[in-house]
């Protein structure tokens, strides 16, 4: 068999190695709508601080999905086939001469961003924000959806004993709940309320609650949505196609009189990227409130400046995650504050990935994890 890129279309049975090669089988985006299998070569260390992960679970995060049916989210167009997923765990399948961290066989939650760490925003302990970041499944580059990925030996954060591997691969939509929460400065006894709960609006909810908010409010229009929310995290929902008004600046006002706010919450989130959300959000918050953008929407939207300014409301953006954040995830998990295992809706085996995207872009559950490649029996 050659070392070189061969397709297999779907449902082809799946051969890990022969005699002298050992196959990194991939699940690879051809071009909007087409995904196929594909044996590449493994990928070869690249540093002597770089580490071989065998990947065991990924998640699908819904900007796998809009590659998937778009081929582009923004500026990144998928130009050449990808591989695609980026929430994954793994066990280090090999080190490479330098590594000091992590060693073969160790259990890892793989951090899927590798910043240059020399440009300002890098050097300035902002390493999400590193114009040169090579994100996994990110277009040029490939994603995690494979029996084997590269990555820094920092990169790859170890999961104590009681933290499965399934837990693991959850590790990365935590991360970006803990820093949509570090960038809000929730603090103890302080009360948000969270737009959209999907995963992402899910483990702010969470991690709201782990860092000490007595009230955590989860609006969405999905009322199977909210029922989670309410079991899960939240202290309390608000669905404004039931309960709500004719107005963004009405649904706030429900929102107050509902939850007993009486000056407004002290910090929103939009994890949502939807515009009536977004206006609500900032007619919810108290004066001198925080409001944090999560949710990925429009270019472009109308807002309530005025509120803004009169409100003297705090804004900021959150972007993946930073330094800390992946490590913070995993501390959280394994002691205890914040349970991610509830989150998973289904495990299909690495040959059926198509199909668990398919379940994925019909709004079937709220996290599949895909198995990671089995080895040759």
């Amino acid at each position: 068999m050659p070392s070189q890129v061969r397709n297999l279309t779907i449902g082809t049975p799946i051969l890990l190695r022969t005699s002298t090669i050992v196959i990194n089988l991939s699940f690879v985006l051809k071009k909007p709508h087409e995904v196929t299998f594909e044996e590449r070569p493994v990928p070869e260390l690249k540093s002597e601080r770089d580490v071989l992960v065998q990947v065991k679970f990924t998640g699908i995060c819904g900007s796998d999905v809009h590659f998937w049916q778009h081929g582009r989210i923004g500026d990144f167009v998928v130009k050449a086939p990808m591989v695609l997923g980026h929430e994954s765990s793994g066990i280090i399948a090999k080190v490479g001469p330098a590594v000091t961290s992590v060693k073969v066989g160790q259990r890892v939650a793989l951090e899927p961003g590798i910043p240059c760490r020399h440009c300002v925003p890098c050097k300035a302990g902002k390493y999400n924000l590193c114009p040169d970041m090579k994100f996994a499944a990110t277009p040029p580059y490939d994603g995690t959806l494979a029996k084997y990925y590269v990555l820094p030996e920092d990169f790859c954060v170890p999961l104590p004993e009681n933290v499965s591997l399934e837990e693991g691969a959850l590790v990365e939509p935590l991360s970006v709940g803990v820093h949509i929460m570090k960038q809000a400065e929730i603090k103890p006894g302080q009360s948000i309320v969270v737009f959209g709960v999907g995963p992402v609006g899910l483990l702010c909810c969470a991690v709201a609650r782990a860092f000490g908010a007595s009230k955590v409010i989860a609006v969405d229009i999905n009322q199977d949505r909210l029922d989670f929310a309410l079991n899960y995290a939240a202290t309390g929902t608000f669905n404004p196609m039931t309960q709500g008004g004719k107005s963004p600046r009405e649904n706030a006002e429900r929102i107050c009189e509902l939850f007993d706010f009486t000056v407004g919450a002290d910090v929103a989130v939009d994890a949502s990227g939807a515009q009536p959300s977004i206006v609500t959000a900032i007619h919810v918050l108290r004066s001198g409130g925080t409001f944090v953008q999560a949710g990925m929407g429009k270019p472009d939207i109308e807002f309530p400046i005025v509120t803004m300014c009169c409100k003297e409301i705090t804004m900021k953006g959150s972007f993946r995650y930073g330094p800390g954040d992946y490590k913070l995830a995993v501390v959280l998990i394994a002691a205890g504050k914040v349970s991610v295992k509830e989150l998973v809706t289904r495990r299909v085996k690495f040959g059926q990935a198509e199909e668990a995207f398919n379940q994925v872009l019909g709004g079937k559950g709220i996290k599949i994890l895909i198995e990671g490649v089995e080895d040759d029996t």
